[in-house]
């Protein structure tokens, strides 16, 4: 397996042809996954929105928005992130935010925040619920029988029926289970205050180096995706080491990290994916660093197992007459 990459965009334009442009650029490279940033009181596009608008316009790559649990129904985050993966045909993702923010509760008129480990466990339910909610749908419920004028096997809907400290929600969902079964679930983690909280499948982490990659990647379990962050020059600086310099000594700084440390791939923050597609890839590729997926659904790219519907009945239980 080669070296996973995608990008994150970052922007408050309300031009549809600005995104359509960047992620159409991130799709005929054959990168892995855009993320859409987003955050409450941001001026700027709905991030869900962004990634269903540019949806039908691009074939391949994976899109994975920003939407945040605080302050936010988990039932809405379900069925916009379904509808997200049936639009975009298996390529729906969500990474998953908190607001600590006191300004951003007051723009909804809501409670203050809570403490950050309460907002962690508020979140971690926030994804157990919606996980439930995309399987409480089993992939045949659809039955389309003309002779009883049945459009949906009720035995194969759900009540999830979960009741938690921060809100109780018992299904099931009003969108068919997602095509991937489960969208693929990412949270950008500083420390393990966020992976040991958060049932993602992939982290965003941001070492300062290949020695500090290595040592977060033996911190996390192995069945999940870890992409080291990289603020690539002319971006605004954050938390992510920053990178200033030529394609190719960004190729040498991936090639670098990735043989050290185990890093799964590389989320890049950009300015604009056209500094990334026109001289990095090809240079990646050059290398044999790099090679473009030809798997169509998100979780197929990054190499994750078939989600299992929990609520389908195993063949072993099926009563035998």
């Amino acid at each position: 397996m080669t070296v996973q990459l995608a990008v994150a965009l970052n922007g408050d334009s309300f031009d549809a042809g600005h995104w359509i442009r960047q992620v159409r650029l991130a799709d005929e490279a054959g990168l892995d996954f855009v993320t859409f940033e987003d955050r409450f009181g941001r001026h700027g596009p709905d991030a869900v929105q962004v990634a269903a608008r540019v949806a039908p316009l691009t074939r391949h790559v994976g899109l994975v928005p920003v939407a945040t649990t605080t302050h936010t129904e988990p039932f809405h985050l379900s069925t916009a992130l379904a509808t997200l993966d049936w639009v975009s045909r298996g390529r729906a993702g969500w990474q998953v935010r908190i607001s600590t923010d006191p300004a951003e509760a007051a723009l909804l008129g809501r409670r203050r925040p809570l403490p950050v480990e309460d907002l962690l466990a508020e979140a971690g339910d926030a994804i157990e619920v919606v996980r439930r909610l995309w399987d409480s749908w089993e992939d045949d419920a659809i039955i389309k029988d003309v002779a009883t004028g049945r459009y949906i096997d009720r035995d194969r809907l759900h009540y999830i029926d979960f009741a938690g400290a921060h809100f109780s929600v018992k299904g099931p969902s009003i969108v068919p289970r997602p095509p991937q079964g489960q969208p693929v679930v990412a949270a950008l983690a500083h420390g393990p205050q966020v992976w040991d909280a958060l049932d993602a499948d992939v982290f965003f982490v941001t070492p300062a180096d290949a020695d500090d990659a290595a040592r977060i990647v033996g911190r996390i379990v192995p069945e999940k995706k870890i992409f080291a962050d990289l603020t690539v020059g002319g971006h605004v600086p954050g938390d992510a080491a920053t990178f200033n310099g030529t394609p190719g000594q960004l190729a040498d700084l991936i090639q670098s990290w990735w043989t050290v440390s185990g890093v799964d791939g590389f989320r890049l923050r950009v300015g604009d994916v056209a500094d990334i597609t026109e001289g990095l890839v090809p240079e990646l590729r050059r290398r044999g660093l790099f090679q473009p997926s030809a798997h169509t659904t998100l979780r197929e790219r990054l190499g994750l197992p078939v989600a299992v519907n929990r609520y389908a009945a195993r063949p072993e239980e099926i009563p035998v007459a």
